[in-house]
């Protein structure tokens, strides 16, 4: 008999893991749990989670929605009669009935190496920390926050170019390779778990939009970091001409003694660092310590833009106070 699914998933992280389920040999995937459409965009027209469109788009057609993963969602899988759960970022606090009713358990894929960044925003938290690696954590799933024991993990470096998404879809990748080989010999009772180390465990907290405003007042470093760990979302955010101004894109560079934080300089064209061919530093933010070469700004209401075009159409930014 194949070794029956559950998956339990919402975004876009949630589908490589999804891919891999399906790619199993000798595995089902039974039902597919994820948020319920939702209003989004101009129109405000219900839409599907990440997931639910990847599992039609698979040839699946048993789904649940829940807003919360009640008793009812429980008796509806266990006629199912499932064999394991698959948890990625559902978005769902899994009650002792539900997970009571696996015979092999639930797994889950954390994208961060656990017990480092419990929580809803590892890979924002791992950036934002300096951490120099990061990577993926299959646990087994119990009621405190992915406190579980490990089963497997693999690790990925950091680059200093990652932002959250890009190093969030790299994790999303290496985790579904990894659940691909490892649920079934789990399944098969091949592999020994290990106990969290709960003393050096650290916490990433669901992100606000207000974690994106900058302080100009802190070292460029810190806000390098937060640039690259709040992109795509909540983005960096300071004020100009009493405006929101967004920057998507930033490196850290050398500062000016004596010059107020969030002072906009202009920059001296030299080359920034191999890592950015072709890019110098046209505009530099001074901060609290250092200062911040902006690479990609935006107004409200324009597209992101390239410090270099930006300032061709407003040079006034250069000797400008940021927030």
């Amino acid at each position: 008999m194949p070794t029956r699914i559950v998956f339990f998933g919402s975004p876009d992280y949630a589908v490589p893991s999804l891919h891999a389920c399906l790619g199993i040999p000798d595995a089902e995937v039974v039902a597919v749990v994820t948020q319920p459409d939702r209003p989004r965009g101009r129109s405000k027209a219900p839409q599907m989670t990440a997931v639910k469109e990847a599992a039609v788009d698979a040839g699946l057609t048993t789904f649940f929605q829940p807003e919360k993963v009640r008793r009812d969602t429980t008796e509806a899988l266990r006629a199912l009669a499932p064999d394991i759960g698959v948890v990625a970022a559902s978005g769902h606090i899994l009650p002792n009935h539900l997970l009571e009713l696996f015979p092999h358990q639930v797994l889950n894929v954390h994208a961060s190496l656990l017990p480092r960044h419990r929580g809803a925003s590892p890979v924002a938290s791992a950036i934002l920390a300096g951490d120099e690696v990061s990577g993926a954590t299959i646990m087994r799933v119990v009621r405190e926050v992915d406190a579980g024991p490990i089963v497997a993990q693999v690790e990925t470096r950091i680059d200093p170019l990652d932002t959250a998404g890009t190093l969030t879809d790299r994790i999303a990748e290496l985790g579904a390779e990894l659940l691909g080989n490892v649920l079934p010999r789990w399944v098969a009772g091949e592999i020994e778990e290990q106990p969290q180390d709960g003393s050096i465990a650290t916490f990433a907290p669901k992100l606000a939009r207000s974690d994106g405003t900058i302080d100009w007042r802190e070292p460029a470093e810190a806000i390098w970091r937060r640039v690259r760990a709040f992109h795509p979302w909540p983005l960096a955010t300071t004020t100009y001409r009493g405006e929101p101004f967004l920057v998507h894109g930033a490196w850290p560079v050398a500062g000016v003694p004596g010059t107020e934080p969030g002072t906009v300089l202009a920059g001296d064209g030299a080359e920034l660092t191999a890592a950015l061919p072709g890019r110098t530093s046209r505009a530099v933010v001074a901060c609290g310590e250092g200062a911040l070469a902006l690479l990609e700004v935006q107004r409200p209401g324009k597209r992101p833009t390239p410090i270099e075009a930006y300032l061709n159409g407003d040079r006034e930014l250069i000797g400008s106070r940021l927030g």
